[in-house]
């Protein structure tokens, strides 16, 4: 590691002499007011490294015996930015070298392509996948690629980096179930119950899916509110139901909702709403979750928001538990460019995805959940070649 100092009447032309003597690797270390007996030289001195290994980064551009108000305003600005700069690149180096480390289990024949593992680490990352289960991604693709650690020959490297982008999605995929269906399969009769916090959007989602699996195929439908602490809940599925023509009951208490499905086994679809309960309301509810968990006829989807913040959606996911939900069902899709914290918990829990509501409009904006609509936005959309060997 070598430092010398430039000196110039601005800090500006100190630091472009500096770059123009050692090139863009050259790290300023600091900036101060050139000493006394040094001032013929220039008013100002900068000290820079050569950015080899061991280079200082520089904690601050004006040390201690220099004030801010020592020197101009314009050059005190240029001065911190340019060591901004400098520090950030080196973190984006550092970060680029130590983000994904070859774990001994590698071998030689992957340490050579470690830039290709590093940089999958990082863009799951930047995608909000979690960094453990990130890690483990790239583990298990590493794994399935048998990448060659031979990266001299450019051919060799496309392979490598088309082979390693289809064992990634690969990996992906296997953490990620999809069963876009409704009710048990051992069931003549399909009744689904809708879970989840408030504003999820359960009430139109169910509308939703009672057009497409009910009045679309034909089938004898059933809708029912438990949903009475919300003003007008009930009165919105009511006037949805007239419109559709289909059946449609208010009730108040579990034992009535156990009376009704049981009356109604000649329907071929029941659709059940039930209250969106916050944190605090869960636990007034007992009896109701106790209900839906222990029927093994009800098939039970839990709906979440796909705008809520990754800390939040595992909190509700778990707190929800208590209802034993078999799917999870993500709406406001459109709301969201960002599938990462989806693709965390389904992993997590390790339950299935079953359809993704992608608007407000009544039943378009449904879909059944895929694999490629959930993971291809992750990855940056990967080659067609690459998707289609995946």
């Amino acid at each position: 590691m070598k430092i010398k100092s430039f000196f110039s009447h601005t800090i500006e032309d100190a630091i472009a002499m500096a770059r123009q003597e050692w090139g863009p690797d050259a790290m300023l270390v600091h900036s101060r007011k050139a000493p006394r007996e040094a001032r013929h030289l220039g008013e100002y001195e900068v000290v820079f490294s050569d950015g080899a290994p061991g280079a200082a980064t520089g904690e601050s551009m004006l040390p201690s015996d220099v004030t801010p108000s020592a020197a101009p305003a314009g050059d005190r600005i240029v001065a911190e930015v340019a060591a901004l700069k400098q520090q950030l690149e080196s973190m984006r180096r550092t970060l680029t070298k130590t983000a994904f480390a070859p774990a001994p289990w590698l071998g030689s024949t992957l340490l050579g392509s470690a830039s290709l593992l590093s940089e999958g680490f990082g863009m799951l990352t930047a995608a909000d996948i979690s960094p453990e289960l990130a890690r483990e991604i790239v583990q298990g693709a590493a794994k399935r690629a048998g990448i060659s650690g031979d990266e001299s020959k450019s051919e060799t490297r496309k392979l490598d980096e088309q082979r390693w982008q289809a064992a990634l999605r690969e990996e992906m995929c296997n953490r990620c179930r999809i069963q876009p269906a409704l009710g048990m399969e051992q069931s003549r009769q399909q009744t689904v119950a809708l879970v989840g916090p408030p504003g999820s959007g359960k009430t139109t989602t169910l509308v939703k899916l009672a057009v497409h699996y009910g009045l679309a195929a034909r089938r004898s439908v059933l809708l029912l509110s438990l949903d009475t602490y919300r003003v007008a809940a009930a009165d919105q599925l009511r006037s949805y139901a007239a419109i559709l023509g289909v059946g449609f009951q208010v009730l108040e208490t579990v034992s009535g909702l156990a009376q009704v499905v049981e009356e109604n086994r000649s329907k071929d679809l029941i659709l059940i709403d039930t209250p969106g309960l916050s944190f605090r309301d869960l636990e007034d509810h007992t009896d109701l979750a106790r209900f839906l968990s222990t029927r093994s006829d009800i098939d039970r989807h839990l709906v979440l928001s796909s705008s809520m913040k990754s800390a939040d959606l595992s909190r509700v996911i778990d707190s929800y538990e208590i209802f034993r939900p078999q799917r999870l069902l993500f709406t406001r899709i459109d709301e969201t460019g960002s599938f990462g914290s989806l693709f965390n918990e389904t992993a997590r829990t390790e339950k299935p995805l079953s359809f993704f509501a992608t608007g407000q409009r009544i039943p378009e904006d449904l879909e059944t959940a895929s694999q490629a609509r959930l993971i291809d936005p992750i990855l940056g959309g990967l080659p067609e070649e690459v998707i289609s060997a995946a």
